[in-house]
């Protein structure tokens, strides 16, 4: 009966940490004016018919604090990553010199720099509440092996135990918005 329980939190420890990696994963994403090649990380390329990811097609990286320096394996590959680029609506424009892509990474506005904070405020919103549901599937477990005899007031410690868990990633999620506004504001 315990080991269930401890199984069943240590799942939700699991699926808590998930959605804090997640949101590290999405933010990063996010343009803050400063080139980053990850925010290239979900473009697709037609790679000879299949849907490929960008990464695996070319070297992604960066030249300086402002541009991505995309170096294709192979040279027939600039056009189809060039399209892919355009179609992906990042807003980016990449200017191609027949060997490498290069994208310059224009710098943000004072009002989209707000907007860009606000849309990390909900991705961080987002993340809490899939803390809290892991939470709540925690309690209720913990709660159904009360029901079938588990003593009260190890339950208790449990549950003292699940929600020093959900305050612990839910403040790491805090520092991870906190971290990437700060990076969104610098200018």
């Amino acid at each position: 009966m315990a080991d269930s329980l401890e199984q069943i939190i240590q799942e939700q420890r699991k699926s808590m940490q998930s959605s804090v990696e997640y949101l590290g994963k999405q933010l990063s994403q996010i343009r803050t004016g400063k080139a980053n090649p990850s925010i290239l990380d979900n473009v697709r390329v037609d790679y000879y018919g299949t849907d490929t990811p960008l990464p695996q097609v070319a070297n992604v990286s960066t030249s300086d604090s402002r541009t991505i320096v995309i170096q294709p394996w192979e040279k027939s590959m600039i056009e189809p990553i060039e399209k892919a680029i355009f179609g992906s609506n990042l807003g980016l424009t990449p200017q191609n010199d027949g060997d490498v892509i290069r994208i310059s990474i224009p710098p943000l506005t004072e009002e989209r720099r707000k907007e860009l904070v606000k849309q990390c405020n909900a991705q961080g919103e987002d993340a809490k509440v899939s803390i809290r549901s892991a939470r709540h599937r925690a309690m209720d477990a913990i709660k159904k092996e009360v029901k079938d005899g588990f003593p009260k007031d190890a339950a208790s410690r449990e549950e003292e135990k699940v929600d020093a868990m959900t305050a612990e990633h839910t403040k790491r999620v805090d520092e991870v918005i906190e971290s990437k506004e700060k990076e969104i504001m610098k200018v």
